[in-house]
């Protein structure tokens, strides 16, 4: 294990090396890799795994998926990949832009405005590529 400066540190090199130990191809493993194996779950699909299946009266995948964003936002939008995936997954889920950006822009009051710039910057990444005439 690396010599660590502090124990979260620490934990990752752990991490690490039992990855290594494990499975050496797992040493260079990035969850950007998942971005590009399921870019954009079909909508129905959303709907199935994240809850309709079982309550049929509770929350649709959309707002389901801008409640995440919303949480992605307020833990500081550091899960770069997390909160692209759940732009592009809310898309597919029926929400417009200018939802997905009141849903970051909510959250300054409690992220702070730091983490609603990064927020919007990666929702724009997104969305940039999206040609969506309704707002």
């Amino acid at each position: 294990m690396t010599d660590a400066q502090n124990p979260f540190e620490a934990m990752m090199a752990q991490a690490q090396e039992m990855a290594k130990a494990l499975n050496p191809g797992l040493e260079n493993f990035s969850p950007k890799g998942f971005e590009a194996l399921w870019p954009t779950m079909p909508k129905e699909v959303m709907e199935l795994m994240f809850g309709n299946a079982v309550n049929k009266d509770g929350l649709d995948a959309k707002t389901r998926l801008l409640l995440t964003l919303a949480g992605l936002t307020c833990q500081g939008a550091q899960a770069d990949t997390a909160v692209r995936q759940t732009v592009r997954h809310a898309l597919e889920a029926g929400a417009k832009k200018q939802e997905i950006v009141e849903a970051i822009g909510q959250m300054s009051v409690f992220a702070g405005i730091p983490a609603m710039t990064r927020a919007l910057e990666l929702a724009q990444d997104v969305m940039g590529d999206n040609k969506d005439d309704e707002t």
